[in-house]
């Protein structure tokens, strides 16, 4: 199992990388190329919406990204440090926290569409949003 990390500042200008990072190793382990642009997209929402939790809450700690090529499947896990309540039990009150929560929503859904096969956990020491995409078989050709 090949896994690579990133980890990098919340800060959006460093989203674009990732996503790159993301869809060139998943060429290399074998996502097809048709579903490139979704590992991008979807890769792209959740480190916006890690960008986004620590700068809500002003975490300076970095956002993580793990790579992980295994036999037949390739899964890309992005990590947050941000605080998680479960819905209904917040603070409760007026105003921000209930768009902050619309638009987590909207991303998570986003991620949902882009991703057949995706887990996310989160509670008071941060989230995680894992993805994966199966890898076509790698074929050797003899002379």
């Amino acid at each position: 199992m090949a896994t690579v990390e990133l980890r990098f500042s919340a800060l959006p200008e460093h989203v674009r990388t990732a996503r790159l990072v993301a869809a060139a190793v998943a060429r290399r382990a074998g996502v097809e190329e048709a579903v490139l642009d979704e590992v991008r997209l979807a890769v792209g929402e959740a480190c916006s919406r890690a960008v986004g939790l620590h700068q809500s809450v002003g975490i300076t700690a970095p956002v993580k990204v793990s790579l992980i090529e295994e036999e037949k499947q390739f899964s890309i896990e992005v990590g947050d440090e941000a605080p998680h309540t479960v819905p209904g039990e917040g603070a409760g009150g007026a105003g921000g926290d209930e768009v902050d929560a619309e638009e987590d929503e909207m991303g998570l859904a986003v991620i949902s569409g882009l991703v057949d096969d995706v887990e996310v956990s989160a509670g008071e020491h941060g989230g995680l949003i894992r993805m994966t995409w199966p890898t076509a078989p790698q074929t050797v050709v003899l002379p």
